[in-house]
């Protein structure tokens, strides 16, 4: 069996929410996996594994957009701790005798490998826009070239890219391979039904817009604000992961952020979604709008009353396009990642 070291992004609840698959995964198969991370994902997942707590990188948001200034200089000034982290990090590829690395857009581990010459193994959903030859409008070119930049500096020289996606694309080279998302197991278990509601889970200005949603004639339950109660047509919750995932099963449709983990489990239950990308973020963006394309549901640039009412008529043509939706459980990236790690 093979000494891993697993290093994951801490930014947001994707990266960690899937990695606790993967990992859960190898373990059962009687791997060593050391773990470090950041963020949120720290706070996750020390409730399941021993981990390494290390810096990491995370963006600053300013009225739901994010502020490319604040978010350099908060970086910046914590540079300090990621040379602390690399120390560390090298340290332990050492100590614990690391066979390979595995990393979830997460730079430090990959790097210290690097440094080390061991294999490093990719997994995320960010190289698929950079290691295929996926298209998008050239509006979006601008950020879509900033974006390709910093995820070539994040975990670059890796042997492998395991690049999961919600729809396929061509590879432009050998290292990179295209794979289904990695969902939660509690995802395949549970049943999907169809509601008479919409889920809605956003943060970032959410009191406008649940002020629009009272003025729309449809039921809404709504997470993200972190209380509890009933306004007309609007139902509050705070949130809790299994009475979320029961309410986005039972839903008629999801409207959120452009995410790509609540995306991907949205459309393998069949729910049509309306995505509301974050502001200067081009993987939102591009998520939302591959989503448009694909007929599984809108991307709203603006989030206003016509745009969600839309949204609701169009719901049935949607759950058609899902209908055909490839479904795919988490064995096909586990049967291929065991492939490269035997190599090793």
């Amino acid at each position: 069996m093979a000494n891993i070291l697993y290093g994951i992004n801490g930014e947001g609840s994707g990266h960690w929410t899937r990695s606790k698959e993967v990992i859960t995964h190898l373990k059962v198969l009687g791997h060593n996996v050391s773990i470090v991370c950041s963020g949120r994902a720290s706070v996750n997942l020390r409730n399941f594994f021993e981990i390494e707590d290390i810096s990491g990188f995370s963006f600053r948001f300013v009225q739901g957009r994010v502020d490319k200034s604040k978010t350099f200089w908060e970086n910046t000034k914590a540079l300090p701790g990621f040379s602390r982290s690399f120390n560390r990090v090298s340290g332990l590829i050492r100590d614990r005798h690391i066979d390979c690395v595995i990393t979830d857009f997460e730079p430090i581990s990959c790097f210290a490998a690097k440094l080390q010459r061991l294999p490093i193994i990719s997994i995320d959903n960010q190289h698929f826009i950079t290691g295929t030859d996926v298209s998008y409008p050239s509006r979006f070119m601008a950020q879509a070239e900033i974006t390709k930049a910093a995820i070539g500096l994040m975990t670059p020289g890796a042997g492998i890219y395991l690049a999961i996606s919600f729809f396929e694309a061509r590879p432009k080279d050998d290292k990179t391979f295209v794979m289904p998302p990695i969902l939660r197991r509690k995802v395949f278990k549970i049943t999907p039904s169809r509601g008479d509601y919409v889920l809605v889970y956003l943060t970032a200005g959410l009191g406008k817009i649940a002020e629009l949603l009272k003025l729309i004639q449809y039921n809404f339950i709504v997470y993200g604000a972190d209380k509890e109660y009933q306004d007309g047509n609007v139902t509050f919750k705070k949130f809790g992961e299994d009475e979320f995932l029961s309410d986005l099963a039972g839903s008629r449709g999801v409207l959120a952020t452009a995410g790509f983990s609540l995306i991907s489990e949205a459309l393998y239950l069949g729910k049509p979604y309306l995505a509301w990308p974050v502001s200067n973020q081009f993987e939102q963006t591009f998520n939302a709008y591959h989503l448009e394309r694909l007929g599984y549901g809108k991307y709203a640039e603006n989030l206003d009353r016509e745009t969600i009412e839309s949204f609701l008529f169009n719901l049935g043509v949607y759950s058609e396009n899902l209908a055909h939706y490839p479904r795919q459980d988490n064995s096909r990236l586990f049967q291929k990642l065991e492939e490269f790690i035997s190599t090793y």
